[in-house]
């Protein structure tokens, strides 16, 4: 498995991914699916910080983060979102994903990082739960 950044290839995959939690799942608290010139226009916005994970040519996952609110107050703050295929759970590639995303964020000059989850996503209070321990 690599991680990279996001290509335009991956937009479809990306937007799968996505679209299914959005539909099924809770660890969004977004209802809009996302089609891929949505996800082509956050590539072309901010390239760097749309990471896929990819594992024989298959997109596994991806994750991107940003700002968490807008004001200076917040400059140093970012939110972050990863989502992965159903199949790519339990194998490691949401914790490769996350350790990109603190490094991308920390190049950009992040000292916070929020994980906004809501209390019935048991799997995303597990996760970040675990990841330092």
């Amino acid at each position: 498995m690599k991680i990279r950044e996001a290509r335009g290839g991956d937009a479809g995959a990306i937007a799968r991914i996505w679209n299914r939690e959005i539909r099924e799942g809770v660890s969004t608290f977004n209802s809009v699916e996302k089609d891929e010139a949505a996800i082509a226009a956050l590539m072309a916005v901010r390239p760097a910080a749309l990471l896929v994970a990819e594992a024989e040519g298959a997109v596994l996952g991806f994750a991107t983060w940003d700002q968490f609110r807008a004001g200076v107050g917040y400059r140093h703050t970012f939110e972050h979102t990863i989502h992965l295929d159903q199949s790519a759970r339990g194998r490691g590639v949401g914790r490769a994903l996350m350790r990109a995303v603190e490094a991308g964020a920390r190049r950009e000059g992040a000292h916070v990082l929020v994980a906004g989850i809501a209390g019935e996503n048991a799997t995303g209070v597990a996760f970040h739960g675990g990841l330092y321990t």
